[in-house]
C-alpha cells in the first residue's frame, strides 16, 4: 500500500487520549466511526464462536483438539485475507476493499448457523476469517490515509477499541438469545446475528471517500508487488513484525478462544453467570485499547 503514513514525534500534538476527535474535520470523523464499527462488527462476528464453542461440542460430539482446530484456521485465514486485502485495495480502493470484506465475512457468519456438520462449520469459519482479517487490513490503512498525520496513534488505538464493543455485544448477545432459545438452536442463531454488519456497506457507500493520497498513488505509481515484503530491503522489518504479532496475538487468542468454554466446564458457570467475568475482561480490554 502506497503512501508515507510516518510523522515525526516532534510534531506529534500533546493532549488527552481523546482530544484527538474534537480536532476532526467531518471526513476524518466519518472515516473514524466507518471503520470503529467495521472492526467492533468484526470482533462481534470472531468471538461468537468463543461463546458457543461448548453448545457446539455437545451436540456434535466434537473433542478438545478439533474445536481449537476451528479457531487456528480463522486465524490463520485472516492473516492470508489481510494481506490479500492490501494488494486489492491498492488497486480497487481502500473503502471498496472494506465493503467487501465486511460483506464476505458477515455472509459467512449466516452460513455457519446452517452448518449440518462440524466439518462444514470448520470450512465456513476459515472463510470467514478471510474476510475478518481483511476489513482490518484495509480500515487500518484507510485510518492511516485519512486521520492527520500527528493524531494518527491515537485515532487508530482509539479504533482498536472497537473490539472490545464487538465482544461485548457479542457477549451481551449470547445472554439474551440463550435465556430465549433452547441451546441446540441458540447457537445458530448467534451465527446467524452475524449478517448485522453487513448493513455497514449502505454507510460506507453514502458517507466515507476514497483517501486522496490513495487516488494520487494508484494514477502515478505502479502497482506494488504483493511479494514485495519480502523483498532484501524489507525482509527483516517483515520477519521480526510477523514474529512480534504471531507472539502478542497467539497468547491473547488462545486464552479468549477457550475462556467461555473454560467458565462454563471448569468453573459450572451458565452462560448468564460467565457474563459478569467477561464483562470485567471485555471492560479492561476497552480501557487499554484506548
Amino acid at each position: 500500500m502506497e503512501g508515507n503514513l510516518q510523522v515525526p514525534a516532534e510534531n506529534i500534538p500533546a493532549g488527552g487520549i481523546l482530544t484527538f476527535y474534537n480536532t476532526m474535520s467531518a471526513p476524518e470523523r466519518r472515516t473514524f466511526w466507518a471503520c470503529a464499527s467495521g472492526w467492533a462488527l468484526d470482533g462481534m462476528d470472531f468471538m461468537i464462536y468463543p461463546l458457543v464453542l461448548t453448545s457446539i461440542r455437545h451436540e456434535w460430539a466434537v473433542a478438545a483438539g478439533p474445536a481449537g482446530l476451528a479457531a487456528t484456521v480463522t486465524l490463520l485465514s485472516s492473516a492470508l485475507g489481510g494481506w490479500a486485502a492490501g494488494f486489492v485495495a491498492d488497486r480497487i480502493g481502500r473503502v471498496r476493499t472494506l465493503q467487501i470484506t465486511i460483506l464476505w465475512f458477515a455472509v459467512f457468519s449466516l452460513l455457519c448457523a446452517f452448518a449440518q456438520n462440524f466439518d462444514q462449520l470448520l470450512v465456513l469459519r476459515g472463510l470467514l476469517g478471510f474476510g475478518f482479517g481483511g476489513e482490518w487490513a484495509a480500515g487500518a490503512v484507510l485510518m492511516g490515509e485519512t486521520i492527520r498525520p500527528g493524531w494518527r496513534g491515537r485515532a487508530v488505538g482509539a479504533v482498536q477499541s472497537g473490539w472490545a464493543v464487538g465482544w461485548g455485544l457479542a457477549v451481551l448477545g449470547q445472554a439474551i438469545v440463550f435465556s430465549l432459545a433452547p441451546e441446540a438452536l441458540a447457537w445458530r442463531i448467534m451465527f446467524a446475528l452475524g449478517i448485522l454488519p453487513a448493513l455497514m456497506i449502505f454507510y460506507l457507500r453514502k458517507n466515507v471517500a476514497e483517501p486522496e493520497i490513495a487516488a494520487r498513488a494508484r494514477a502515478t505509481q505502479p502497482a506494488a508487488n504483493p511479494l514485495g515484503i519480502f523483498a532484501p530491503g524489507l525482509l527483516r522489518t517483515t520477519v521480526l513484525a510477523a514474529l512480534l504479532s504471531t507472539g502478542a496475538q497467539g497468547g491473547y487468542y488462545a486464552i479468549t478462544a477457550w475462556l467461555p468454554s473454560f467458565l462454563k466446564t471448569v468453573r459450572h458457570l451458565s452462560v448468564v453467570g460467565s457474563t459478569g467475568y467477561l464483562a470485567l475482561l471485555i471492560a479492561g480490554s476497552f480501557t487499554g485499547y484506548l
